[in-house]
């Protein structure tokens, strides 16, 4: 029987992060993956294949309603290639999961492919091709999640789909129904709008987005709009049928009223439930929450001393980086060091057009927590450089302690957000204050400068408005 420091099971980013950092501090490592491929949800059925069809869809877009105005004339009919679309998003997957192999290789992390399941604390039965028995000192749990569903639906996984099957479909749907406005839904939907769907979205609360500041919501609810998505809060699904190749959706609005949505496709997109099955926690004494989420303490350990926990199938929000930090985490506290996660600095993004982007408090929690701030915010159609690539829709604003002027919290709504957000994350990370900010040079023309700018603004110094 082979033996190990330590042994994770999960390889999404979570997982096999914690695997090469376990390698980096010297312990014999070991990563088991159910599925032939390693790289979890993200890899495969998540983050990076959206994020390929986001990209191909909005070339599409450009293509079609913009070219022309830059000056770029193309001949004939411009045609979407699904299938080529869908191929060349596979390709991107496995170039990106093919690069996991190699870092696993390159650190000597024993790959097994099987279902994990605990024998009890310190041995793991893996059910593969074959049925392997391994002996881990340490055990780090990183099975991740799962789509939701609502009782009520059945989940044909034909025409009533989930996101996995969304990034495969073999047709662009001539009418989406999107069950959820939160961060999943509206970047798929946004892609098969682009490519000619009507799109049509049912949120249960009373704006999209709800965990993010209302500010964000409300401009992003008008930009797609814009777009021509329908949107419909306040809706409370209560049916969904399938009926050949249409889907009917009934829910009933903030009036109780009954309201019916046909289409050809529904999108069931009401967040993601920690997967625990097969592991046997029972075995090891691991205990799990009322929600079904592995219970954990400050230092990711579980009610097993020398078994943890990360990601998605723990507590905090379910996002590829937070599962990230925390599985070096768990290796440096299994080499005795002292890692530290601030989970306010996480950042969450939204991957749309213009894109969203958000770290520290919102307004809501701010007021809430009745601390008084200020508010620091710029158009990005103020900038140069909005309106030299034709993106102007959105806005950066910055939230202050009013007495202390320090950074609490940043949201954006706009082009390459994604990517400016770590700016406000450095900053808060040192306890910048928005004054700090407002005085270091931004390079111009940039999208940056909206974040000066906002910061300027927090004082009432906004050069450009």
């Amino acid at each position: 029987m082979s033996k190990y420091d330590v042994a994770i099971i999960g390889s999404g980013p979570g997982g096999y992060v914690a695997a090469i950092r376990c390698a980096q501090l010297g312990m014999k490592t070991a990563i088991i993956e159910k599925y032939s491929t390693l790289g979890g949800t993200c890899l495969n059925v998540g983050c990076i294949p959206s994020k390929a069809l986001l990209d191909s869809s909005h070339h599409y877009e450009d293509a079609v309603k913009h070219f022309e105005e830059h000056g770029i004339d193309i001949p004939g009919e411009i045609k979407v290639n699904l299938k080529q679309m869908i191929a060349r998003k596979q390709s991107v997957v496995d170039q990106t999961t093919g690069g996991i192999d190699f870092l696993m290789k390159k650190n000597k992390i024993d790959v097994y492919v099987g279902v994990g399941s605990f024998k009890d604390a310190t041995h793991i039965t893996i059910t593969g091709e074959e049925t392997t028995e391994i002996e881990a000192k340490n055990t780090i749990i990183a099975t991740g999640s799962k789509p939701s569903t609502l009782p009520f639906i059945k989940l044909d996984k034909e025409r009533v789909i989930t996101s996995t099957e969304a990034l495969k479909l073999k047709e662009i749907p001539k009418h989406l129904i999107v069950i959820g406005g939160g961060v999943i839904g509206l970047e798929l939907g946004q892609v098969y709008k682009r490519l000619g769907a009507e799109v049509t979205v049912v949120e249960y609360m009373d704006r999209i987005l709800p965990t993010m500041d209302s500010g964000i919501s409300k401009e992003l609810n008008k930009v797609l709009k814009k777009q021509k998505f329908k949107i419909n809060t306040s809706h409370k699904v209560k049916s969904v049928e399938r009926k050949g190749d249409e889907v009917i959706v009934k829910a009933d609005n903030k009036k109780g009223e009954e309201v019916t949505f046909i289409g050809d496709y529904v999108l069931v997109s009401v967040g993601r439930h920690a997967y625990t099955e097969g592991l046997n926690v029972e075995a090891a004494g691991v205990k799990l929450t009322e929600r079904g989420k592995v219970e954990v303490n400050e230092h990711l350990q579980t009610s097993t001393s020398n078994i943890y926990a990360i990601g998605d199938v723990i507590k905090g929000a379910m996002l590829a980086h937070k599962s990230e930090e925390e599985g070096v985490f768990v290796a440096e506290t299994l080499a005795g060091q002292k890692p530290h996660i601030d989970y306010n600095l996480i950042p969450g993004i939204v991957y749309t057009w213009p894109e969203v982007a958000s770290v520290g408090k919102t307004e809501e929690q701010l007021k809430e927590a009745g601390v008084d701030y200020k508010v620091g915010q710029f158009p990005m159609r103020a900038l140069g450089r909005s309106r030299a690539s034709m993106d102007l829709d959105g806005f950066v604003k910055i939230l202050a302690d009013k007495s202390t002027d320090e950074i609490l919290g940043v949201h954006m709504v706009g082009a390459r957000a994604a990517d400016m957000i770590a700016e406000a994350v450095v900053a808060m990370e040192y306890r910048a204050s928005a004054e700090d900010v407002s005085r270091m040079s931004h390079a111009h023309p940039t999208f940056t400068e909206a974040i000066k700018e906002a910061a300027l603004a927090a004082n009432d110094r906004a050069l450009h408005i």
